[in-house]
């Protein structure tokens, strides 16, 4: 994959977003989205051979659209400006999630604002064993990696059916549970950059894990 190409063609786009330099430019865009497919099912064997119980996810299903949805924003521009794809894709889970681009280059994974369901089976996890959560929280390698969980609305008191005296409080009042490692464009250029994709996916791994035993079991 060659990812210079691609943060090129993300800067024209940025500079020219709009569906007239698109459709001037499709043959380039196929030809990088096709290439980027290609890295992620690469990637997707891979990962398959270090995580046992990997979710397998063709580049073709993990991909993201490119297209910023204009229904619900009509303030954003028409292409986002940048390529995402979810990886360990299982049906009801918190994926493994890559992007890179302009604004912003990074690793995650876990749950963005849940529903309230699935919010309520990760809180009720945390009340029967957060220990473990915070275990893997505070883990130096993973605080090397991740720091802490990504910040987001939370509550002020504590959710409805826990008390305000919890030990787990400070996790419980959380409406987001996911963690993030950023990318530089440099960290992306390098030729090992697939090689520290998978140290990050196996350094996630167990956060991940936790939480999708919580929506799932």
């Amino acid at each position: 994959m060659n990812f210079k190409d691609l943060f090129d063609f993300l800067t024209q786009l940025n500079q020219n977003n709009s569906k007239e330099w698109m459709d001037q430019n499709r043959k380039w865009y196929k030809t990088l989205r096709l290439d980027f497919i290609d890295w992620l099912n690469e990637l997707d064997l891979t990962l398959a051979e270090v995580d046992e119980n990997y979710y397998s996810t063709p580049g073709n299903k993990g991909i993201n659209r490119i297209n910023n949805n204009l229904m619900f924003h009509p303030n954003k521009p028409v292409y986002k400006d940048h390529f995402g794809a979810g990886l360990d894709k299982a049906p009801n889970t918190g994926d493994f999630y890559i992007e890179i681009g302009l604004g912003q280059s990074m690793l995650a994974g876990g749950f963005w604002r849940p529903d309230s369901k699935t919010l309520r089976s990760i809180r009720e996890a945390i009340d029967y064993d957060g220990e473990e959560l915070k275990r893997i929280l505070n883990k130096k390698s993973f605080k090397d990696t991740f720091g802490n969980l990504v910040v987001d609305d939370s509550l002020i008191r504590a959710p409805k059916g826990f008390s305000q005296g919890h030990p787990h409080l400070d996790l419980l009042r959380n409406k987001t549970f996911a963690v993030m490692h950023p990318l530089a464009k440099a960290d992306i250029l390098q030729n090992n950059f697939k090689d520290n994709v998978i140290a990050v996916y196996q350094e996630m791994l167990p956060f991940r894990r936790y939480l999708n035993r919580a929506v799932t079991v």
